[in-house]
């Protein structure tokens, strides 16, 4: 056979992580290497965090499934803590960022079932977002390249351009259900939405009897410097998909809702086999205990705002590389003159510094959130070493 037993849909690399300590990965010949990818922004408290792999350990030990045909005290309990943490009234637990994604698709579309307008089901999202790699998820985005071999796409989905209302009023019409928006586009290249642009789908919303649909599966959980990147902007949704983070790396998901958006999600509407399980439920617990306090949220913002003012006076040592720097808290994006992915290559395999090319020219900077200033200083020698050294390839 010709084919690898992993099924070949990723450009795997030769880094080969069999362990991790703290903020650091260690490959299975010793190399370590400083983690600011964070498993593209899961690995929130690092890779050795005790409070989270004591919590794994012992609900492992006690029950690790159950089908959700019964009772669930560990996922009450998670989703009270959500339900008190946000806008929601309710809450399913999914096992991923995109099945977060579908079920805050579909519950959208059966709001407005439920209310007698069968005809609303288009969701209105936005250029050079990503949702996940679903039927459903790849349809909410306008990407050439995750369309390529799976059509038909799924209908019901209109793309206007990223933090413009006005391309978003332009295309409502009378089948319009909604927006689904990321606030902070992280594949697209760390792009925060304006608070002109997220207040004003709000108000759309709200005039029109519309869903705002949020996916926070990057940019929630602390990531931001708040428990969820919408309180930037002054407004609530009411639907959002997170994951990522919220498991720290166990994999976990979640669809928020009020109570008047989820109406049309009732018995037998929506399911999963292993969402909600008590394993997942307790990496969730260990989660929110490490970081939902106000302490906690402080110091993300503290921390991301000074590695922003080192990025910033980093980069006007090298005008010809680098643009500027963007996002919010511990969600950073270096954008570069040239393209991101030579130079990610260049720190992973010449300096041993992980992080995460994107779209628009764009290096994303996502470090555990427990980083501090001895991982900060070892980012900022390696980053440094990498942009003296890096010779982009038109100049090679």
């Amino acid at each position: 056979m010709s084919i690898t037993p992993l099924m070949p849909v990723y450009p795997r690399c030769g880094v080969r992580p069999v362990r991790g300590e703290h903020c650091h990965l260690i490959d299975e010949d010793g190399t370590r290497y400083l983690d600011f990818a964070s498993g593209i922004a899961v690995n929130l408290l690092g890779h050795s965090h005790e409070g989270l792999i004591g919590a794994i350990q012992r609900q492992a030990a006690t029950l690790m499934h159950v089908s959700n045909l019964y009772g669930s005290p560990q996922g009450e309990s998670l989703a009270q803590r959500l339900v008190d943490l946000t806008f929601a009234d309710t809450v399913f637990f999914t096992n991923s960022g995109a099945e977060a994604v579908e079920c805050a698709i579909k519950a959208a579309r059966a709001y407005h079932s439920h209310v007698g307008n069968d005809d609303k089901y288009e969701l209105i999202t936005f250029k050079n977002a990503f949702h996940g790699r679903t039927m459903a998820t790849i349809s909410a985005s306008n990407q050439d390249k995750m369309h390529k071999g799976f059509l038909p796409l799924l209908a019901g989905f209109k793309y206007a351009e990223f933090d413009d209302l006005e391309s978003a009023k332009a295309l409502m019409g009378p089948n319009t259900a909604g927006f689904l928006v990321e606030p902070i586009q992280g594949e697209g290249g760390i792009r925060p939405a304006s608070d002109a642009f997220m207040q004003g789908l709000r108000a759309l919303c709200d005039d029109h009897d519309l869903m705002l649909v949020l996916d926070e599966v990057q940019c929630g959980v602390a990531r931001t410097g708040k428990m969820y990147a919408y309180e930037h902007y002054g407004i609530e949704p009411d639907i959002m998909a997170t994951a990522k983070g919220i498991g720290g790396g166990f994999p976990l998901g979640a669809c928020l809702a009020t109570e008047k958006a989820a109406r049309g999600m009732v018995v037998g509407s929506h399911g999963s086999t292993y969402g909600g399980n008590p394993l997942a439920m307790a990496a969730g617990e260990a989660v929110l205990d490490a970081v939902a306090g106000e302490e906690f949220l402080a110091e993300v913002t503290e921390k991301g705002e000074r590695l922003r003012s080192r990025l910033e006076q980093f980069i006007g040592n090298y005008p010809e590389l680098f643009d500027s720097v963007r996002g919010k808290g511990l969600m950073l994006g270096l954008k570069m003159k040239g393209e991101s992915r030579p130079f990610y290559v260049h720190l992973r395999d010449g300096h041993q510094l992980l992080t995460v090319a994107a779209g628009d020219n764009t290096l994303r900077i996502l470090p555990p959130l427990v980083a501090g200033d001895a991982e900060f200083d070892e980012f900022f020698d390696k980053l440094s070493a990498g942009a003296a050294s890096y010779q982009p390839p038109e100049a090679a």
